[in-house]
């Protein structure tokens, strides 16, 4: 199986992508590791698209993450997306505990790179911000894809809630 596990920062896609990963025994792939360079670098589409189709050369993986400009990489062999479309209060109320987490906890993300709480609560980089920004755009934007023809190849689940997401990691895949 191959799943593309999308939503907004803080819906919890790296949590359900390892869950399912584990539960179906294939790699975990996470799309930021393969983006982010060390000192907060960004990877141009020249880096990072040859990067990505490696990782998905596989027969079997769960990719957990977005990124509009590589949708057409991800969903050339994706079975399934699971989109977590979890409410605005609950997002906005993960990101902030995750945000104070990483930047209290001083934590080691990608390639070295660490959230500082300064980031997080005084910047236009800020994790609270974007998540702010694209919440409503990232709920239009999916809806539209999952009508796209080039796209009817892929079986899409959206799940709108923590009980939702629990049935399906737990026994959905089978019944879905």
């Amino acid at each position: 199986m191959r799943i593309n596990v999308v939503g907004t920062s803080g819906c919890g896609k790296s949590t359900v992508s390892k869950r399912l990963a584990e539960r179906l025994s294939v790699p975990y792939i996470q799309l930021d590791e393969l983006y982010w360079k060390s000192n907060w670098g960004e990877s141009t589409d020249e880096e990072l698209f040859p990067k990505l189709e490696k990782a998905l050369s596989p027969d079997e993986w769960v990719l957990d993450g977005n990124y509009n400009r590589t949708t057409s990489i991800k969903w050339k062999r994706v079975q399934m997306v699971v989109y977590l479309d979890l409410p605005f209060r609950i997002v906005f109320y993960r990101i902030i505990k995750r945000s104070l987490r990483r930047g209290i906890r001083n934590e080691e993300l990608w390639h070295g790179n660490k959230e500082t709480l300064w980031k997080h609560l005084f910047t236009t980089d800020s994790m609270i911000l974007w998540t702010i920004k694209r919440f409503s755009m990232n709920r239009k934007r999916y809806t539209e894809l999952f009508e796209k023809p080039e796209y009817s190849h892929i079986k899409f689940v959206r799940l709108c809630s923590d009980k939702e997401v629990e049935d399906f990691v737990t026994h959905g895949l089978h019944t879905v």
